[in-house]
């Protein structure tokens, strides 16, 4: 039995010892992979995973040289006016949530202006300043569809394709533009393939996709986000931890956490036994 197989085996224990809702769990160690499944395999809304599918859309076009993901916004806003010192702020500050605009996250974000990203770029900046809200990882993709176009039909053939991800829609917001810190619908393993993209740092069948560097400060990269466990640093997209993990983290338990050479993948119901399972997860795998 490989070690991903003996881990997947422990995970479902774990599930069904704690009740956690899982769908679907994929493990991958090394080139070793092993799922099982709680319900049907279907493509299932990955919520807040697509932030790090957006921070991936903004490092290929840096290295495209599109654009710079430490430059100013300015460069990209044109005309759109814009609140106090957010002329300073970054592509990198809008995907770690620290662009310091406070316009925090609401169920209605996408439809309470007419709108969001203009509204957001019009408020005042404090600073490196955490918060965590779509709407800074919206602004950032509506700002790099200026110099790319569509985020969606550029990811097509730069990520969707090579990784297999046939027929992927991203849900559009009311003026027609991707929702980027949500809004993708994958199954358990295609969510996992992002995952393995990121623990072999952009590289996917020997081809580069996205610069090391840009893989990297994802979770090193890191901004003070509070003092609650499990959400103290967040970086480029992704969570801090558990332990000496990292982790793309989507509501009602959409997880793909990362530990040296194994990606651990669930797609779930269950927001509030996501962090229970998560820590579990990187136990076994460390033991």
């Amino acid at each position: 039995m490989t070690r991903a197989a003996e881990l997947a085996d422990r995970l479902v224990e774990e599930v069904e010892a704690s009740g956690f809702g899982a769908h679907g769990l994929h493990v991958r160690i090394g080139d070793a992979t092993a799922e099982h499944r709680w319900a049907a395999d279907e493509r299932r809304e990955i919520h807040s995973v697509a932030k790090g599918v957006s921070v991936l859309a903004a490092g290929i076009a840096d290295a495209e040289g599109l654009v710079s993901l430490g430059e100013p916004i300015s460069l990209l806003t044109g005309d759109t006016p814009l609140g106090r010192d957010v002329d300073r702020v970054t592509l990198r500050r809008l995907l770690s949530m620290s662009s310091g605009i406070d316009l925090p996250w609401s169920p209605t974000l996408m439809t309470d202006w007419p709108d969001l990203a203009a509204e957001f770029l019009s408020r005042d900046s404090r600073g490196r300043v955490f918060q965590y809200s779509n709407a800074g990882t919206y602004t950032a993709m509506r700002l790099l569809e200026r110099v790319v176009g569509d985020i969606e039909e550029y990811l097509r053939p730069r990520l969707f394709a090579p990784l297999g991800l046939d027929d992927v829609e991203w849900r559009r917001c009311p003026l027609g533009h991707v929702l980027a810190g949500e809004g993708l619908s994958l199954r358990t393993e295609e969510m996992a393939r992002i995952g393995r993209l990121l623990r072999d740092r952009g590289a996917w069948d020997g081809e580069r996709m996205v610069p090391a560097s840009v893989i990297d400060a994802m979770h090193t990269d890191w901004v003070s986000a509070g003092t609650n466990e499990g959400y103290q640093r967040y970086g480029l997209g992704v969570w801090d931890g558990p332990g000496d993990a990292w982790r793309l983290h989507g509501a009602y338990g959409q997880l793909v956490i990362l530990r040296g050479d194994a990606v651990i993948t669930v797609s779930a119901d269950d927001h509030l036994g996501a962090d229970a399972f998560a820590a579990a997860a990187v136990r076994l795998v460390s033991t």
